[in-house]
């Protein structure tokens, strides 16, 4: 009958009492086989003995359960996989040692099913629940599993030889390929991916040290990331911190950039002629894979500071990663190459720098839209005239590509000359409503038009006059009889857009001490699925409650004031006229190490000098010295400090000329390490944020200053 095990004569049985060793073997022919059904193990038939003696050898997990009560005989490579069941499972029946496992589908059924028909069972892809001696803790392994019915020498069944394959490992692997595609496909910058690529090759690989290289100009850049730093959330929004090599570098991963051919070494000291620290002088094992791409040369490097030999599992998972990542990495060459010709051709025909007064303060931000791939045509200008009034003009010329943006060019320089010649707001747009007709007319379409406002402030005369053309109303924030602040809508007849027919017309308006005057394109107010009247609610309530009315931090509150993404470029202007003048400092502070203790100083001495409360320098100091810490870093070039103190507000930006683009906002609960900086300035200041420039960003944050 099935399950039946024959007995014959053998060699004396191991003596009683001897110690049990660990191993799975000694175990197994230590047990008392003779309390079972089975008898003692040297009466076992040959046959069952044979294929108990082949899963003791064997290094791959097996397990043979036998007779009816499938009493456990397993090797070593099952008892790690059972844990602490491990050795008293042995000769024991299955579904006493595990119970709950027993029962589930696919397992005592599947085993029970084998020991009644013979027929074998295959399952490819398991979970299991594991408490490894190794690890202790539960996990879920995958496996793949087969069962097949053991023999004795009559050919009767004698019990089922189960076979567990562990593929956990490359489950994972198969996995994490997914994974890493998934993140590569949000990625747009050369810096995005480099955090994508480093973040999992470090996890998959478990490794020690990883790098990724590029090359940049006649030379290259890397970037690593090491076994137990420290990256939080604000790191991973901040710009990695690249390294410059030369382009005769001979780091293993230019050779294979260069080369194109990958390099494993299995132990040696593969970074010792250019480590740039010990963590690099530790490394023993290396792999290098380069990356193909038609753009860019670079490659991805994965290290272990123990020897290491490199699988063909190994190898392939990092050729699949390679792949995938050369592939991104040439979508963000591309993605900057044009992103960066088109906003450097739209910032350029920007303002580098708007005008300095005394009694009026003024700033300006620009950002393009979702897709930021484009020049636009949006546009604003600050400038003098020869009656001592400021001038201000912000407007959007249809279109989002390159053209659009040299028709912005020519329309931003004509209104200036025309403004300089007649500085009356009417007059100026009068003629610039010829000059879009005739540009329209000379390239045969009835397209071109531009939507304009301009003002023109007469500071001594607390005065303001505006003409608009198609475009959104100004917004005017004021204080209240009972000193409150409030923002309303200047009332100014719109008109046609210029090009199509524009009537000339102004308004002339108070605008004393005090007051904000703020010009905006249509990007800040306009969303999708929402009406423009909600939107315009939504600034003028956003300007209203802003802590101040400084012209920089209410940029900031009008391009954050509607929520939900925009397609279209976003321009604000901001005019403060100040109750009083406002003192002002300024610093240029080179790309070295000493530069962050040279700005406390100089800092501290300036505030100090401004009588400027104790406990403000103190935060004001401490928040500069990281923005700048920060810009240095992560720009990698000179940066410029400017103070600027009110009576209700010092003001405090850094501004570098990188390209690496602006710092975004991150919640302040999981900020530190690198990241630190902005969360205190997020805690230590009433407002904050970042100005896109020409060439780099701009980081400034302000503190108001009570009593004063």
């Amino acid at each position: 009958m099935p399950g039946t095990v024959g007995q014959v004569p053998t060699s004396p049985a191991p003596v009683s009492g001897a110690a049990a060793p660990v191993g799975a073997a000694a175990a197994v022919r230590h047990h008392d086989w003779a309390g079972t059904a089975l008898g003692p193990w040297p009466s076992w038939d040959p046959a069952v003995r044979a294929a108990a003696e082949l899963v003791l050898a064997s290094p791959v997990p097996m397990v043979l359960t036998l007779g009816a009560e499938f009493l456990l005989l397993y090797n070593d490579g099952y008892a790690d996989l059972i844990g602490d069941h491990h050795p008293d499972a042995v000769g024991r029946p299955a579904a006493q040692v595990f119970p709950e496992l027993w029962e589930r589908p696919g397992v005592g059924d599947a085993i029970e099913h084998t020991y009644r028909t013979g027929q074998p069972f295959l399952e490819r892809e398991t979970t299991m629940p594991l408490r490894r001696r190794r690890a202790g803790a539960v996990e879920h392994a995958m496996f793949t599993r087969g069962c097949s019915a053991v023999r004795d020498s009559q050919g009767r069944i004698a019990g089922v030889l189960t076979v567990a394959a562990e593929t956990t490992q490359v489950t994972r692997q198969l996995q994490s390929l997914s994974d890493l595609a998934a993140a590569l496909a949000g990625t747009l910058t050369l810096d995005d991916v480099a955090r994508v690529a480093l973040r999992h090759a470090l996890a998959s690989f478990d490794a020690d040290r990883v790098s990724f290289a590029a090359d940049e100009g006649g030379g290259w850049r890397l970037v690593r990331r090491l076994r137990g730093e420290l990256i939080d959330e604000a790191d991973e929004r901040l710009p990695p911190l690249w390294r410059r090599l030369p382009a005769d570098s001979a780091a293993p991963v230019v050779a294979a950039a260069r080369d194109g051919a990958s390099r494993f070494t299995d132990d040696g000291q593969p970074l010792r002629e250019i480590a740039a620290d010990r963590h690099d002088q530790k490394i023993r094992a290396l792999a290098v894979v380069p990356l193909r791409s038609a753009v860019l040369r670079g490659g991805l490097t994965v290290g272990y500071q123990t020897a290491h030999p490199w699988s063909a599992a190994d190898r392939a998972l990092l050729y699949a990663a390679a792949e995938l990542i050369g592939q991104a990495a040439e979508r963000a060459r591309r993605f900057e190459t044009q992103h960066g010709t088109a906003q450097l051709l739209q910032r350029s025909m920007l303002p580098a720098h708007l005008p300095d007064l005394p009694r009026l303060r003024i700033a300006a931000r620009y950002d393009p839209g979702v897709d930021g791939n484009a020049a636009g045509g949006d546009f604003y200008d600050a400038f003098l005239l020869p009656t001592g009034a400021l001038a201000v003009v912000l407007g959007d010329v249809a279109g989002h590509d390159v053209q659009a943006a040299a028709r912005m060019g020519q329309v931003r320089a004509a209104l200036r000359a025309l403004a300089l010649a007649d500085p009356r707001p009417d007059a100026v747009l009068g003629g610039l409503d010829r000059l879009v007709t005739s540009l329209g007319a000379e390239g045969g379409t009835h397209e071109l038009f531009v939507t304009v406002v301009l003002g023109v402030i007469d500071a001594d005369r607390h005065r303001l006059t505006l003409a608009s053309a198609g475009h959104p109303p100004p917004l005017i924030r004021r204080r209240t009889a009972a000193g409150q602040p409030d923002a309303e809508y200047a009332d100014v007849p719109t008109g046609a857009p210029l090009g199509l027919g524009y009537r000339a017309a102004t308004t002339t308006l108070r605008f004393s001490p005090g007051d904000t005057l703020l010009l905006f394109s249509d990007g800040v107010v306009e969303r999708r699925r929402q009406g423009l009247g909600t939107g315009l609610d939504a600034l003028s309530t956003a300007v209203a409650r802003a802590a101040s009315a400084d012209p920089r931090a209410l940029c900031a509150v009008a391009t954050a004031a509607v929520s939900g993404a925009t397609e279209d470029d976003v321009a604000v202007l901001a005019v403060e006229h100040a109750l009083r003048p406002s003192r002002s400092a300024s610093m240029e502070v080179p790309a070295e190490p000493t530069a962050p203790s040279r700005v406390r100083h100089w800092m501290t001495g300036q505030l100090t000098e401004w009588q400027v409360p104790e406990s403000i320098v103190g935060a004001a100091v401490l928040c500069t010295s990281e923005l700048t810490t920060n810009a240095l870093l992560h720009a990698g070039t000179a940066a410029r400090v400017e103070i600027d103190l009110s009576a209700e507000r010092l003001l405090v930006s850094v501004a570098d000329s990188g390209t690496r683009g602006t710092v975004t906002r991150a919640r302040t609960d999981t900020l530190s390490s690198r990241g630190r900086g902005l969360g205190l300035i997020e805690e230590l200041s009433d407002a904050w944020g970042t100005d896109p420039t020409v060439r780099g960003s701009t980081v400034w944050f302000e503190i108001l200053i009570p009593g004063r």
